[in-house]
């Protein structure tokens, strides 16, 4: 079992889809033997205004605190922020980010421009999944080319729910000039990659990205890796890290990356 337990993709009941509040996690991630987790609540950039994510903001950022300040010498509480669609709204995403001091800020991409999150999809069609795929990646890139955040989160986040919600499974061979491009502009602009478990708790069963991807990543001259459970729930904190840091080591990488102060920093993977 790997010694550094620490966990950069974890949601509170700030978050609309979250369950537990930040001091509960974080006494389950001590008794768990965690060394540090980022609390990230979502922050939803193109609906930021339309769904109060102004009032979420400032209560997540207010208790991360508190846990932060509670939990010190027993577990580094890192105090992050995921937000969605950023590149949608570039100013708010900006004015968003200068008003707080977080840790760590991932990026992700939950939606297309004006249609609801990918959780929602139903009975779709495998030619209605290409064109959704081949238009997310796009918007990676477009993240990417903002590029205000530290960790890339989720890379093949669609591929859930094409299949649980309409059984479709996706060769990613055929979008791999887009994966290419996307991996690329993420090592050069030295963003860290994020190995996110989440899809080991649900239908798909797989990492996001897998291994050929994260290999990928290390042969493109990528640096920065993070693992990150994506939890809802205090219990599945650190869920999925043995097999996340498995990957790492297949794929070349001998250190992970923890972010405090947007600061990169480095732990030999043991």
């Amino acid at each position: 079992m790997y010694q550094k337990k620490l966990d950069l993709h974890v949601h509170t009941d700030n978050s609309p889809d979250g369950n537990h509040s930040p001091m509960f996690i974080c006494e389950h991630a001590e008794l768990d033997g965690m060394r540090a987790i980022a609390l990230t609540d979502h922050c939803e950039v193109d609906v930021y205004k339309a769904e109060r994510y102004d009032k979420r903001v400032q209560q997540a950022y207010f208790e991360a605190s508190k846990a932060q300040s509670a939990f010190r010498g027993k577990v580094l509480v890192l105090r992050g922020i995921e937000l969605g669609q950023p590149q949608y709204d570039a100013d708010m995403a900006n004015a968003i980010l200068s008003a707080r001091a977080y840790d760590v800020v991932i990026g992700s991409v939950h939606n297309l421009r004006g249609r609801e999150d990918f959780y929602y999809l139903e009975n779709i069609t495998e030619a209605q999944a290409h064109a959704l795929l081949t238009e997310y990646f796009a918007e990676i890139l477009n993240l990417l080319e903002w590029g205000n955040f530290d960790v890339l989160a989720h890379l093949t986040y669609p591929l859930r729910y094409f299949y649980s919600q309409s059984g479709i499974t996706v060769d990613l061979r055929e979008y791999q000039p887009q994966i290419d491009e996307i991996l690329k502009r993420t090592a050069e602009t030295g963003k860290a990659l994020e190995i996110n478990t989440a899809g080991l708790r649900q239908p798909i069963g797989k990492l996001s990205p897998e291994f050929e991807t994260v290999k990928r990543f290390y042969e493109l001259g990528g640096e920065f890796v993070t693992y990150g459970s994506d939890a809802h729930y205090a219990e599945d904190v650190g869920k999925g890290m043995k097999e996340a840091y498995d990957v790492m080591l297949a794929a070349g990488f001998t250190q992970l990356t923890l972010f405090q102060h947007r600061t990169p920093l480095k732990m030999k993977i043991e």
